[in-house]
């Protein structure tokens, strides 16, 4: 993103005014925000400042060297295996695998961040090997979005340098638009995704075959994420005044234009997928997340860029929906476009950590430092944002795959109000991937923020994006080359010139908007801070909205289903939740009878719980029991997750790794638990026989070491015993299936041999044949290998590695595991329960709304108050409750607690007053196989 965009500092900037003015009115802004903010806060001295940002640029070399060294021309890095990442050639990672080309994504993706850096001749080098190595005519079906903003926007970013450096007369005399003509190129490979009656375009293209025809292997999708279509008009919209070839801007804009007719008009809310086809919303669920953020990022931007009021007017108004429905400040939760008043997840995802910054050029600077405030927070406590973490701030996804979001706000928060306590969280990020990230081939991605392992990932974002916002935040306007304020940022931090907007301005501008929508002109003010109104003499205004929020990860239980002004309405005691239920509690049953759900007993033993909307005694007690249902759903779903094991790390902590590679491992349901027990520490030995399923051969080499064994031919715990009994302090089983990997397949307990195994003393893990791979490649190449068997990473060896700084432990909560698939909407409870494998301890009844009649079956005599990964701890008092003291107590209370919870038959028809929420409970089904 750009500050370039500020519409006014103490008066707003006429309409019509032209784009280098509102660029200069912006740059003044923020000059004044800083001039306050430094006047009040202690500064970070010149030399440090010099010091973090010499210090991205050496991380930068690290990351971009590797991927030159041992991945180019590949797209990506894997950092683990030191290789690079071909398509076809590794297991399929699902949709995460359409961002690949074959066309060198990480080398496009980096083009400008080389010039940001000040690295001009490397930047040189690499277009030069653009132009000659890259080719964008492969038979390969790829993302339209990911294709658009990473490669696209990548190609139109080195060219907007290119000719800047060109002009300056030292760098790229040569350079004569041949970039350009290759985004053209791929511009036009892919115009045929928009052949649709709507406009919006299809989420793949082969780049070589188009669509539909049989050789393309794509072209029969119907839907398509809000963010997808919507994410287009900055790139298109430049390619078509780059090259005068209007067709891109136009089909842009006809995107965005169906997307704008189909929000839902009551909330002026958007779904995250849609028909292409039909513009019926697939998901009716809404937030400023994945699916649908840089659909309103490019909705300002677009304004920014391309001087029309209309993406203004639409962006404000979808922006006083969020601030209405989404914000229950600190937090940004789903809700249902039909009832925004419903939220529509329990949890957050990491995606949303743009939003901060995005308010931050719309001027709302409040809800900025408090959401960003509470993200810091999350991260301070594991180290990374989660992929998605809940309400009350626990892991919900576990993966961070090093993304920039929370970076690029921090940047921008820092350029509006100047306080220096923003390059103290940016030097908290660097200090985070040095420690946690770096590994001897670049940057890792992490598998799981709760134990510190890696995978075998560095995506292209980390260098177009992370690098360039984190130097930036250090480096002072004499530290760059060019003038920043002149460009503007596409969400993939790609820079495009502001003077576009002046150029080839061929299409239509009609102001559509107001026609058929009122607008709130309160709105309309700002979009950059005016520090006369916001920092009025008081330069400690960021400071004293942050404090509230200093311990609100760990002491406070936020409110997050139920607002404040539903829970205490009339002087009522906040709605039933489903972990405070007991069937045998009679003013419990009472409030179910009020909500419409009856309660029917089972002759096994179990109640059934069945909800008739019309049987409420009003309609807020009826969504009220919706919600309840709701949460009995994801109650026996954590249930189940709590029930399995957690995932273990595998450290390898000899030279020249120094702990810096670990690799997600799967427990043992026997032998000594690495939870409860000081981590085991060792050198690795191969047993003889391999398979460890008899008395070994080589008993003096695992002697006092941790055994490597392969899987199958007998049982782990046979195996167990063997290494065992030849004095072996720990085993690690390696997967015998070829390409197995823990990116791709749930996580594997190893479980007992149906006999007591007691006798089991040692610690044994289990590694996919990938993550085992690289501790065996390891032995071929230095021989000795030390590894660490633990809970979790630990810090590394500040003796071993100077460069290193001693840390205090990662103070991530260990969790239960948690696996993301996807689930059908209806659950065959026989079907799932023949095919549990590996996790004898997990339940099969996870939920699934089956019908428009809620039904759950419930333990008659059990207490649902389990810790789950929803919301808040509150009480019938509506009391605050310390999370951890209860975790603490239910799990000793309930180790022997075997909850279930099914659907019942539905009882009889929906009734005309239940059809009005067909779409949450859709929205509700769709949320159980909800994936980022």
């Amino acid at each position: 993103m750009s500050e370039a965009g500020g519409r006014g500092c103490g008066s707003p900037v006429p309409q019509r005014a032209p784009w280098s003015l509102v660029a200069a009115t912006a740059a003044i802004c923020l000059v004044s925000a800083t001039s306050v903010w430094t006047a009040g806060a202690e500064p970070m001295s010149r030399e440090e400042k010099q010091k973090l940002g010499n210090q991205v640029l050496e991380m930068f070399d690290h990351a971009y060297g590797n991927y030159m060294e041992h991945a180019y021309p590949a797209d990506e890095l894997m950092p683990l295996t030191c290789r690079g990442r071909v398509r076809g050639q590794e297991p399929s990672r699902g949709d995460v695998d359409d961002a690949l080309g074959k066309f060198s994504l990480t080398l496009i993706d980096s083009l400008d961040t080389l010039v940001v850096l000040n690295k001009t001749k490397e930047f040189e080098d690499a277009v030069r090997k653009v132009l000659r190595d890259v080719n964008l005519d492969n038979d390969v079906v790829v993302s339209v979005f990911e294709t658009n903003i990473r490669v696209l926007g990548g190609l139109l970013g080195g060219h907007s340098l290119a000719i800047m450096l060109k002009e300056k007369g030292e760098y790229m005399q040569w350079y004569n638009d041949e970039l350009l003509q290759m985004a053209k190129q791929l511009g036009y490979k892919l115009l045929p995704a928009f052949n649709t009656t709507s406009g919006l375009p299809y989420p793949r293209i082969n780049l070589k075959f188009g669509i539909r025809k049989p050789e393309a292997r794509t072209g029969t999708e119907t839907d398509t994420c809000t963010a997808c279509a919507g994410t287009l008009i900055l790139e298109f919209a430049a390619l078509s005044r780059f090259t005068g070839a209007t067709i891109f801007e136009e089909y842009a804009r006809k995107a965005l234009d169906f997307l704008w007719e189909k929000r839902q008009r009551s909330s002026n809310l958007v779904g995250v997928t849609i028909n292409i086809h039909t513009g019926d919303w697939v998901r009716k669920d809404s937030g400023v997340g994945a699916g649908i953020d840089s659909y309103y990022e490019y909705l300002l931007k677009a304004y920014v860029l391309l001087g029309d009021d209309s993406f203004l007017e639409r962006f404000n108004t979808h922006y006083d929906a969020i601030m209405r429905y989404i914000s229950q400040p600190p937090l940004l939760l789903d809700v249902h476009i039909h009832k925004p008043m419903l939220n529509a997840r329990t949890w957050m995802d990491a995606l949303l950590a743009f939003f901060p910054g995005l308010q931050v050029l719309k001027g709302d600077i409040r809800p900025a430092i408090e959401t960003h405030e509470m993200l810091y927070q999350v991260i301070k406590k594991h180290n990374f944002l989660p992929e998605a973490f809940t309400t009350d701030f626990r892991v919900h996804w576990a993966q961070h795959p090093l993304r920039p979001e929370f970076a690029e706000s921090t940047y921008f928060l820092y350029k509006a109000t100047g306080d220096p306590y923003y390059l103290e969280v940016g030097k908290t990020l660097i200090e985070n991937l040095n420690k946690y990230a770096r590994v001897p081939c670049g940057f890792a991605a992490m598998k799981d923020v709760r134990t510190g392992s890696h995978e075998d990932r560095m995506d292209s974002f980390f260098l177009a994006e992370m690098f360039k916002y984190l130097y930036l935040l250090f480096a002072d306007k004499e530290d760059i080359i060019f003038d920043i304020e002149d460009y503007i940022f596409t969400t993939e931090a790609h820079l495009l010139p502001l003077w576009l907007s002046t150029t080839n301005q061929s299409i239509s501008k009609k102001n559509t908007t107001s026609e058929y929508t009122e607008l709130d002109d309160s709105n309309f003010d700002w979009t950059c801070p005016n520090t006369q109104i916001l920092f009025p003499n008081d330069p400690l205004y960021a400071q004293s909205i942050r404090e509230p929020l200093k311990n609100v990860v760990d002491k406070s239980c936020p409110r997050g289903i139920i607002r404040v002004e539903e829970s205490f309405r009339s002087g009522a005691k906040p709605p039933l939740r489903a972990r405070d239920f007991m069937a045998t509690n009679p003013e419990h049953l009472e409030i179910l009878k009020k909500m419409g759900v009856s309660l029917i007993h089972l002759k096994d033993g179990r109640v059934q719980l069945v909800q008739h909307a019309i049987q409420a005694a009003s309609s807020i007690d009826a969504e009220d029991g919706l919600r309840f249902m709701q949460e009995m759903i994801e109650l026996s779903s954590q249930q189940q997750k709590e029930q399995q094991l957690p995932p273990r790390a595998v450290q390898i902590v000899s030279h020249p790794f120094f702990g810096r590679v670990v690799l997600t491992a799967g427990p043992a349901q026997f032998g000594l638990d690495l939870s409860k027990h000081k981590e085991t520490r060792g050198f690795v030995a191969s047993s003889k026989p391999y398979n460890g399923c008899s008395e070994l051969t080589n008993p003096e080499a695992v002697m006092g070491k941790i055994a490597l064994i392969q899987r199958g031919q007998c049982m782990f715990a046979e195996k167990a015993r063997n290494i065992q009994n030849a004095g072996a302090i720990g085993g690690i089983v390696i997967d015998d299936n070829e390409g197995s990997s823990s990116d791709t397949a749930p996580l594997f307990q190893m479980a007992g041999d149906g006999k007591d195994t007691d006798d089991i003393k040692i610690p044994m893990l289990f590694l996919f044949s990938k993550e085992g791979s690289i501790i065996l490649d390891a032995i071929r190449e230095y021989e000795e290998v030390e590894v660490l068997l633990s809970d979790k990473a630990k810090d590394r060896d500040p003796e071993m590695e100077n460069e290193e700084q001693p840390s205090s432990e990662n103070d991530s909560q260990n969790q239960s595991a948690e696996q993301i698939s996807s689930s059908s909407q209806e659950v065959d409870l026989v079907d799932q329960e023949s095919s549990e494998e590996n996790s004898l301890n997990s339940h099969p009844e996870s939920l699934s709304p089956a019908d428009m009649d809620n039904a759950a079956s419930i333990s008659p005599s059990e207490q649902t108050s389990n810790p789950t990964e929803n919301h808040e701890t509150t009480n019938l008092n509506g009391e605050c409750t310390d999370l951890d003291n209860q975790l603490q107590e239910q799990s000793e209370t309930e180790e022997d607690s075997n909850p279930n919870v099914s659907w019942g038959k539905k009882v009889q028809p929906i009734d005309s007053i239940l059809a009005d929420w067909n779409e949450d409970i859709e929205a509700f089904e769709m949320m159980e196989k909800d994936e980022l």
